[in-house]
């Protein structure tokens, strides 16, 4: 009878491990299972609204649900408050342009979010949105200046391993308007770069004249301010949202800013 009461004590301390590994278990499967939450932003500000916003959604919808990331989409500056943006992992802001956002409340809620950690992918012109807001360019990487018209052009892959570019080879023959920035944040990763010699423009001498060379950086990442933001200036057209490699440039981006 002793000896039956000696092993309790040894049992009860390998139920008390069993007990703590399966609340660990069920703690870690919890957050494995959490998804990521993703907004697509559309909002337009006054001036040239694209025709690809309605195709950029239904594209960026599917690629979402397709990665098992919650979805939502908005072209209404009101989802931008505190409490609202603490449900993403992302932002896309998908072929904005100009105003970005009504107040400044908008504006500061989104710096909060970018503050506490939030992810930005820009697509298109994105780079266009909020010209008169320097904290935005630095965030972005950068600010939309012009670009000649919809052309045929090569595209350097600067980085070939990169979750956004690593399908590629190196190079990637592309027709787009090839976007031309300033306000370049000097810590931005390019990923992405247009080969100018093979860009029939007329004004090319006057910007970017010989700020990259032969070179112009078109898609970038980096970490900014407490978030991480990915942008491609590629997107003009409403059929390349149904382009297979296009879509994982997308993907792959979205991808390395919620670190999936």
């Amino acid at each position: 009878m002793c000896h039956y009461f000696a092993r309790i004590p040894s049992f009860l301390h390998r139920s008390s491990h069993l007990l703590i590994f399966a609340v660990l278990f069920l703690v870690v499967t919890s957050v494995h299972a959490q998804k990521k939450r993703i907004l697509i932003y559309t909002h337009n500000g006054k001036g040239y609204v694209h025709e690809n916003i309605a195709a950029s959604v239904a594209a960026l919808t599917k690629l979402c649900t397709a990665n098992k990331w919650a979805v939502e989409s908005s072209d209404s500056p009101t989802v931008f408050t505190p409490e609202n943006l603490k449900r993403f992992d992302c932002i896309i802001f998908s072929n904005t342009n100009n105003e970005g956002f009504d107040t400044e409340d908008q504006k500061a809620a989104f710096m909060a979010y970018t503050r506490a950690g939030g992810g930005f992918v820009g697509i298109h012109s994105a780079s266009g949105s909020e010209r008169k807001w320097p904290w935005f360019a630095a965030m972005l990487g950068g600010r939309f200046v012009r670009h000649p018209e919809l052309q045929p052009f090569t595209i350097k892959v600067v980085d070939k391993k990169h979750q956004a570019t690593k399908f590629l080879g190196d190079t990637w023959a592309w027709e787009d308007e090839c976007y031309y920035t300033n306000n370049l944040n000097p810590d931005i990763h390019v990923l992405l770069a247009a080969d100018l010699s093979t860009i029939k423009d007329d004004k090319k001498i006057e910007y970017p004249g010989q700020v990259f060379g032969d070179y112009f950086p078109l898609s970038w990442c980096h970490e900014f301010d407490g978030g991480r933001q990915f942008y491609t200036a590629l997107g003009h057209k409403a059929e390349y949202y149904q382009d297979e490699k296009f879509l994982n440039h997308i993907k792959g981006g979205i991808e390395w800013v919620i670190k999936n």
